[in-house]
C-alpha cells in the first residue's frame, strides 16, 4: 500500500499540535491574564468554557462538510480560520472580549478531529486504523506538552499577550504545505492503480461511488438511530471530562495547589503530557495487533477501551499523593492510559461507519458529545474552587469516578464493532439488529 500515507497522518499530527497548543495557550497564561485583568476563578472558568460552546456544536455540521465536501477543503478551512482567532487573543482588554474571541476559536477548531478521521479511514485498512488513529491524535499531547515550555517563555520574554500571536503564526504556515500536499488516494497522483487497488481491497468495506448518493442512502439525522453511536458519545465524553483537565485547569493546578514557580511549571508540568505521547501508540499498536492476532475487532478495540478507562481513574490517588512527585507520576499514568484509550476511540468511526461517507459525520457527532464534557468540566472546577477556597480535592474526585463510568459504557453500552447496518437507517424506530 503506498507509503505516502504515513505522510498524511504526519500533516495530520502536525495539524493537531498546532491545534492544542493554541488551545492549551489560554490554560498556560491564565495566572498572567487574571493578575493583570482582574478575572476570578469563575471568570477564567466562563472563559474557558467558551471555547467548548461552539467547538462542541459545530462538530456536527463540520463532519458532514468533511464527509461531503473532503478533507483537503474541511481541514484548511479550519486551520486559517482557528489561526486567525488565536492571534487576535492579543488584543482582548476583559472578560466579554476573551469570552467572545474563544468561542469563535472554537468555531475553527471544531473541524479539525472529524477531518482527521476522515483522512485515515480514507487512507489506512481497519487492521492499521487504530495506530494511524493514535498518530494525529497523539499531536493533542505534543501540543499540550509543548504549549506550557513555549508559552510559558513567551510570555516570560515578551507577555502574555505576545505569546497568542506567536502560537497564531503557526497555522498559517501548515495551511500552505497541506494545500501543497495533501489529496484523497484515488487523486493523489504519487498513488499508482496498484497501490490503490490493494488499498481500497484491505479497507474491507464496499466503496460508495458518490457522497450524495451515500447521504440519501442513510441520511444524517438517521445516525442517532444507533445505540452503538449513543455509546460512543457517552463513553467519549467521560473520557474528555478528565482530559480537559488537563488542557485547562492543570496549569493552575500545579501553580496554586503545588506551589510550581513559571520555570517549573514548563519542565515538570509537561511530563504528564509527554508521557501520554508513547502511551497514545502503545494504545494504537495494541488494539491493531491484537485484531491482526486474529481477535475479532469487537474484542481487540473494548480491551484496550475499557482497560484504558479503568487505568486512567488514578487520577483521583493525586489527592492523597505525599509530594508533588507522587503527584505527577499519577497524573502521568491517568494522562497515559486516557491517551491509550482515544487510539481505539478515534479507529471507531471507519470502523462502524456505514459507508465511507459517513466517517467524519460520526466522528464529528462523538466529537460533539465529548465536548460538552469541556464545558462541563472547564465551568465545574472554576466553581468548586470559589466555593471551595481554592481545593481541587472535588474535581479529582469527580474525574476519577468518570473514568470509571466510561468503562461501562464501552463494555456495555457500544455494541458489535461493525459497519452499521445500511438497511435500518431509515426504520421509525430502533430495530435491535441495528442496535449496534
Amino acid at each position: 500500500m503506498p507509503r505516502l500515507r504515513w505522510l498524511m497522518i504526519g500533516l495530520c499530527m502536525a495539524a493537531n499540535a498546532i491545534n492544542y497548543i493554541d488551545r492549551a495557550n489560554l490554560a498556560v497564561a491564565a495566572p498572567s491574564m487574571s493578575k493583570e485583568l482582574g478575572l476570578d476563578a469563575t471568570d477564567m472558568g466562563l472563559i474557558l468554557s467558551g471555547f467548548f460552546w461552539t467547538y462542541a456544536i459545530m462538530q456536527l455540521p463540520f463532519g458532514y462538510v468533511a464527509d461531503r465536501f473532503g478533507a483537503r477543503l474541511s481541514l484548511v478551512v479550519a486551520v486559517v480560520w482557528w489561526s486567525a482567532c488565536t492571534a487576535l487573543t492579543a488584543v482582548g482588554r476583559g472578560f466579554l472580549s476573551l469570552l467572545g474571541l474563544r468561542m469563535l476559536l472554537g468555531i475553527g477548531e471544531a473541524g479539525a478531529y472529524p477531518s482527521f478521521a476522515k483522512v485515515a479511514a480514507s487512507w489506512f485498512p481497519r487492521s492499521e486504523r487504530s495506530f494511524a488513529s493514535s498518530i494525529f491524535d497523539s499531536g493533542s499531547r505534543v501540543g499540550s506538552a509543548l504549549a506550557i515550555p513555549l508559552v510559558s517563555w513567551v510570555i516570560a520574554t515578551l507577555g502574555w499577550r505576545e505569546s497568542f500571536v506567536v502560537t497564531g503564526v503557526l497555522g498559517f504556515a501548515w495551511a500552505v504545505f497541506w494545500m501543497w500536499l495533501y489529496r484523497e488516494p484515488e487523486n493523489h497522483p504519487k498513488v499508482s492503480p496498484e497501490e490503490l487497488a490493494r488499498l481500497q481491497a484491505a479497507q474491507e468495506r464496499p466503496k460508495t461511488v458518490d457522497a450524495a448518493d451515500a447521504q440519501n442512502q442513510v441520511p444524517w439525522l438517521s445516525l442517532f438511530r444507533y445505540r452503538t453511536v449513543w455509546g460512543m458519545m457517552a463513553g467519549f465524553f467521560c473520557l474528555n471530562f478528565v482530559i480537559y483537565f488537563f488542557i485547562t485547569w492543570f496549569p493552575t493546578y500545579l501553580v496554586k495547589a503545588r506551589g510550581f514557580s513559571l520555570a517549573e511549571l514548563g519542565t515538570l508540568g509537561s511530563l504528564p503530557a509527554l508521557a501520554s505521547i508513547p502511551a497514545g501508540w502503545l494504545g494504537g499498536f495494541a488494539s491493531d495487533a491484537l485484531y491482526r492476532r486474529g481477535w475479532s475487532l469487537t474484542a481487540a478495540r473494548k480491551t484496550c477501551l475499557v482497560g484504558g478507562m479503568l487505568m486512567s481513574s488514578v487520577i483521583t490517588l493525586s489527592i492523597i499523593a505525599p509530594n508533588v512527585y507522587v503527584a505527577l507520576l499519577c497524573f502521568a499514568v491517568a494522562y497515559g492510559s486516557l491517551a491509550f484509550t482515544a487510539a481505539s476511540i478515534w479507529a471507531l468511526p471507519g470502523d462502524v461507519a456505514p459507508t465511507p461517507a459517513h466517517v467524519a459525520s460520526i466522528g464529528g457527532i462523538q466529537n460533539f458529545a465529548s465536548n460538552v464534557a469541556g464545558i462541563v468540566t472547564t465551568t465545574f472546577t472554576g466553581v468548586m474552587l470559589t466555593v471551595t477556597q481554592g481545593s481541587f480535592v472535588i474535581p479529582l474526585i469527580v474525574a476519577g469516578g468518570f473514568c470509571l463510568l466510561g468503562a461501562f459504557i464501552y463494555l456495555f453500552v457500544v455494541g458489535e464493532i461493525a459497519p452499521l447496518p445500511v438497511r435500518d437507517a431509515r426504520a421509525p424506530a430502533l430495530r435491535p439488529e441495528a442496535a449496534r
